[in-house]
């Protein structure tokens, strides 16, 4: 059973592509051990009116699958959920804490809940399960016992990096590691297309980037609320 020493629970295929993959990079370079949690197939992001949400599905788990090979990630997780269909339940609560008490991760990193106005309802859900799951349901023993007989131990995350947040107060510097960003962005074709279209998202990313890091030593920086986990 592969330990990781961070976890990435993103609500479909591609969003972890757009708010942690250049960090996640470096984190591969530093030797560190990365698991993705996916938790949507992804089977209505489309304007294409002749694909089935099957055949959607089918496409965006290679894709994931693909862009996670050239970050390094060599352990995916689908939960296979129908897109804009998470809900802040029980079952889906479980199968996060599940997953951390799983792997074991010291950090997790997911789409922030709290981003005011226009957002999608499954990063909000997503967001907000993940944050519950790591503080207190992973931690407590008392929490979803029958994990415990299943041999799926308590777990205390140490913190967490929420992307897409309003309020920055960390940035990870992704200078040498953009490029293996953009790459892995490149394999969700079927969400920014290719050619000129492909290019515009890539502009749109670099901007974004260039300014998180305006104000500091370094070019490129992917931008994130930081918690530490209380105990």
């Amino acid at each position: 059973m592969l330990i990781a020493d961070i976890m990435v629970v993103t609500p479909h295929p591609d969003d972890a592509e757009y708010g942690v993959a250049g960090t996640v990079a470096r984190w591969v370079k530093e030797g560190k051990k990365v698991v993705y949690i996916v938790c949507t197939n992804g089977d209505k992001g489309t304007e294409n009116t002749k694909i089935t949400p099957e055949e959607l599905a089918k496409i965006r788990e290679k894709e994931q699958i693909a862009a996670c090979k050239l970050l390094g990630v060599k352990e995916i997780v689908f939960l296979r959920h129908s897109d804009q269909t998470l809900e802040d339940t029980h079952e889906f609560r479980r199968e996060i804490v599940c997953q951390i008490r799983k792997f074991r991760p010291k950090i997790v990193a997911t789409a922030n809940p709290y981003r005011h106005y226009i957002w999608h309802r499954d990063h909000r859900m997503a967001g907000q399960v993940t944050l519950d799951a790591v503080f207190p349901y992973a931690r407590d023993h008392l929490s979803y016992p029958d994990l415990n007989k299943k041999c799926l131990k308590p777990h205390k995350v140490k913190e967490v990096l929420l992307w897409a947040s309003d309020d920055i107060n960390y940035l990870s510097d992704i200078s040498e590691t953009f490029d293996i960003k953009i790459s892995a962005l490149r394999c969700h074709k079927s969400q920014i297309g290719t050619g000129k279209q492909a290019k515009k998202v890539e502009e749109w990313i670099r901007n974004l980037n260039q300014e998180y890091a305006k104000d500091e030593s370094f070019k490129l920086a992917e931008a994130f609320h930081r918690v530490e986990v209380p105990y």
